[in-house]
């Protein structure tokens, strides 16, 4: 096998003698960078860029897995046909990753940070600077380095008007204390605020139960805590790869006696949603499903 250095040494040199001009400079979580002005051949280093992205009619050269599905998410998969496969998030493979010969590599701090010089000597790199809660500042990120920044303005304010607009058709069901649970294998945990579900929830205007209204990300939990998952409303995802485990997890906390004496759960209260949709895509086409998804929970007409 090559050696990375073998690998990137021609690349550096059509960066250097025949690359496309660099014609704006974006400042992004680790530091300032040259971008061409309309990159052709984008590759994208996490899943929320990967739908930012999509929502602005761009269609990445290549593209990190989906932590769900084979290998992208349900809801996006009609729309990746043909796009290359870059390993995970967390174990990118470079080596197909010059093989594209990109013009622009979006990534994310979180997860690029130790490999950023390697992905700059291959192609102009725009770094986030984090996950969870952040998607929407990362779409504008991604989407202005990508030269579709008014697009991916426009984007979003059309999510914002939809989010108000359902605000407005929940009414008083904003009131209620929303409590969030999520099932993987070996483990489960409560989640907080910052989270990508838990920010567009806080956005419609619904309140948290006190022992999940924390500006945090998660917490595992243990059974004897199962009583905290109390709230007027509880929703529940499940990370399942295929294997099981996840499942298995939902399956033993939900039939336990804990859960089934909360009220919520006696009040017929409970309802089981998309782990992709709800937290591991974190884009904003999930955001929009997120959005479907409390509509028909709450039974208010369709804000699209």
């Amino acid at each position: 096998m090559k050696s990375l250095s073998a690998i990137l040494a021609p690349l550096a040199l059509v960066a250097l003698f025949g690359g496309q001009l660099a014609a704006r400079e974006i400042t992004h979580a680790m530091g300032v960078t040259d971008v061409p002005d309309n990159p052709q051949r984008i590759v994208v280093l996490t899943n929320e860029g990967t739908e930012a992205l999509l929502a602005v009619g761009i269609k990445p050269v290549g593209a990190v897995k989906s932590w769900l599905g084979d290998p992208w998410y349900d809801h996006i998969a009609a729309d990746m046909t043909d796009v290359v496969v870059l390993g995970e998030e967390s174990a990118v493979n470079l080596e197909v990753l010059v093989s594209l010969e990109p013009d622009l590599i979006l990534g994310t701090k979180l997860r690029h940070e130790a490999i950023y010089d390697q992905l700059s000597a291959i192609a102009p790199t725009v770094i986030s600077e984090r996950l969870r809660g952040d998607w929407k500042i990362n779409m504008a990120l991604y989407t202005d380095a990508a030269g579709k920044g008014e697009e991916g303005k426009a984007a979003l304010a059309a999510f914002d008007a939809r989010v108000a607009a359902l605000r407005d058709e929940l009414g008083a069901s904003v009131d209620e204390k929303i409590s969030i649970a999520r099932f993987m294998s070996g483990q489960t945990r409560i989640m907080f605020k910052d989270s990508f579900s838990g920010l567009i929830l806080s956005e419609l205007g619904f309140e948290r139960p006190a022992s999940q209204d924390k500006d945090e990300f998660a917490e595992e939990i243990t059974k004897e805590r199962i009583p905290e998952f109390e709230g007027d409303r509880l929703i529940y995802f499940t990370y399942e790869t295929g294997n099981g485990e996840g499942a298995s997890q939902a399956q033993d906390w939900r039939s336990d006696p804990l859960w089934q004496n909360l009220a919520v759960v006696k009040a017929g209260k409970v309802h089981g949603v998309s782990d992709a949709v709800w937290n591991t895509a974190g884009g904003i086409i999930a955001a929009n499903l997120l959005l479907d998804d409390i509509e028909k929970i709450y039974g208010v007409p369709s804000t699209r």
